[in-house]
């Protein structure tokens, strides 16, 4: 497997990001990761999405380690500070998923709150279901798991194509275009950090024709497997949604009806587009603090 990794001196000097890098191999493949707050205390593992990174989670981290909690955010594979194949078909769903899964197990993560968004929730919500063991609780916002036999909307369609055959793929600019704030220069040079050229963007554009669309994809069967799990967790399940996310709008409610541990459970609507970590970040981390002091 052909990879490429960024030069270091891409991430110097990000604006808000100081954590101190962490680092494993999966599959051959260095992985990075944020390890922040107390090393005995119960994880929270936040996984972001597409085409983000653990920046995504900057503001949030500070937050949820002050209040006590281990915070561990990793990049995927293909992105962020973690090595990137080269070749779109070194991409697949349960590619990633071994991936996280080595991950998962290297680190011995036990009692895990899983925090989640966009691909970190069908990645997330999969290691949930087939590792409930080692899960705590879920907070979902703007995710799914989506097994191919629900219509997709016409949104995520045109975005699949755009990834998919656009000569021009602006990290960047596709990561503001998802908030309702500006994102201001130095923060636009943290999210193309990662992506010096584009061999290193593979990995951004596989993911969306990743996503199951038809019944009979690929991954359709194991998520609908981990669903049978999902809608037998009594486990804390919080959704955290935005209020302006045109691809997982009503995914909030669908979970609410469907997963158990989502019953009476304080769950909150948040100001904001599809990267509501970047609009609300506080709130959104708040909510976890929140859930999580019922449950100590």
């Amino acid at each position: 497997m052909d990879f490429v990794r960024t030069p270091e001196k891409r991430f110097e000097r990000l604006l808000d990001y100081p954590f101190d890098p962490h680092y494993l191999h999966v599959g051959g493949l260095r992985m990075h990761y944020v390890d922040e707050g107390p090393a005995e205390a119960r994880p929270i593992l936040m996984m972001h999405g597409e085409p983000s990174w653990s920046y995504l989670y900057r503001h949030m981290i500070p937050v949820c380690a002050a209040a006590g909690h281990r915070v561990i955010a990793p990049d995927l594979i293909g992105f962020g500070k973690s090595d990137k194949p080269t070749n779109l078909s070194d991409y697949s769903y349960q590619q990633h998923m071994d991936w996280m899964q080595s991950f998962l197990d290297q680190l011995d993560l036990k009692d895990i709150t899983l925090v989640c968004q966009d691909w970190g929730s069908l990645l997330g919500l999969r290691l949930a279901a087939e590792n409930p063991d080692r899960f705590r609780a879920i907070v979902v916002g703007n995710g799914m798991l989506p097994t191919g036999d629900q219509k997709a909307p016409a949104a995520f369609k045109v975005w699949k194509n755009f990834a998919l055959h656009s000569p021009w793929f602006p990290i960047a600019r596709i990561i503001n275009t998802g908030c309702f704030r500006k994102l201001g220069p130095d923060e636009m040079r943290a999210y193309d950090a990662p992506f010096p050229g584009k061999k290193y963007k593979a990995g951004a554009r596989a993911f969306p024709r990743l996503v199951p669309m038809h019944p009979n994809d690929p991954a359709s069967e194991a998520n609908r497997n981990a669903w049978k799990v999902l809608e037998r967790w009594e486990k804390p399940f919080l959704t955290t949604f935005s209020n302006g996310d045109p691809i997982t709008r009503g995914g909030d409610q669908y979970m609410q009806k469907r997963i158990p541990g989502a019953k009476d459970q304080p769950h909150v609507t948040l100001k904001g587009g599809h990267f509501l970590q970047e609009d609300s970040p506080v709130p959104f981390a708040r909510a976890i603090n929140s859930l999580l002091e019922t449950l100590a």
